[in-house]
Parts: C-alpha cells; sequence; structure tokens
C-alpha cells in the first residue's frame, strides 16, 4: 500500500426500500477539511488519468459502477517510492479511498455501465495546484491494459 494512502470500509444500510450509503462525516478521523465534493461519471473502457494535487486531500468513492483506481507514487524520499497500487471500487466493494497531495491517480470505468466516482475535496478545485499526464506516459510504470490471469 502507498504511504498515506486510508481505505475505509464504508456502510451501506440496505432495506426493502432501498439504501443509504455513507461516504465522510466531518468527525471521521481521515477528515481534515471541506474544499467541494463533486462526481466524476466514467463510460466502461474509458481511463481518466493521470493526474497529482499539490495540496488537495481526495476522498473517493464511487457509489454506482465500477472502476479500477491506480496510484503512483512518485514522491522522492517516501518509503513506496515507484509502487504503483490498484484498487477496485464499487458497491461491491464500497469504501473510500483517501489519496494524499502528491500521489498520481487515475481510474479507468470498468464493467457495463457508467460509474459515479464521488470526491469529498479537502480544498476546492485549483487548477494551479494540479499536475496532469497522459494514461499512456511512460514516466508511470503501468499499463491499463486487461489482464488476464
Amino acid at each position: 500500500m502507498i504511504e498515506g494512502v486510508k481505505i475505509t470500509p464504508m456502510r451501506q444500510i440496505l432495506d426493502e426500500r432501498g439504501k443509504i450509503m455513507h461516504m465522510m462525516r466531518s468527525n471521521d478521523a481521515d477528515f481534515v477539511s471541506f474544499g467541494e465534493i463533486y462526481f466524476s461519471c466514467i463510460y466502461p473502457g474509458v481511463i481518466k488519468g493521470w493526474h497529482l494535487h499539490e495540496k488537495m486531500i481526495l476522498n473517493y468513492t464511487v457509489p454506482h459502477g465500477r472502476i479500477k483506481l491506480v496510484l503512483y507514487d512518485s514522491r522522492e524520499g517516501s518509503p513506496t517510492f515507484g509502487e504503483v497500487q490498484e484498487i477496485f471500487l464499487g458497491p461491491d466493494n464500497y469504501c473510500r479511498v483517501t489519496i494524499p497531495p502528491l500521489v498520481w491517480n487515475g481510474f479507468k470505468g470498468i464493467g457495463t455501465e457508467m460509474a459515479i466516482v464521488a470526491n469529498c475535496s479537502s480544498i476546492p478545485h485549483d487548477p494551479d495546484e494540479i499536475k496532469r499526464k497522459d494514461p499512456f506516459d511512460p514516466s508511470i510504470p503501468y499499463s491499463w491494459e486487461l489482464v488476464h490471469r
């Protein structure tokens, strides 16, 4: 696991009417501050990445659909420098992934339906604190292709 990344199983409360899916509370251990909440929708097979935030802490959940979230640690001096981490998210693995600043991340829609990625960020979006790379940039040692094992 990449240093500073936290995976928190999230509660779902189900009954015959439907369900409630928790995401984040101000008294959660991982809550730092409120910047904004937004939803990123992604179609199956589409890749959104890579991006890195210099200040923002990300808190992702996936209440609908499924994604493969991929993280890459390029922080020099980090004990997990150079590591890649894959996390599969959706209602069947409903958890919150907290990603600290300076960790590259991207995600790919998987399955058969559009996925909704919710992010409760620590600061409002600021285009001056984000860096982006092409999903196939060779500086990140990762292949987005389907692997049959």
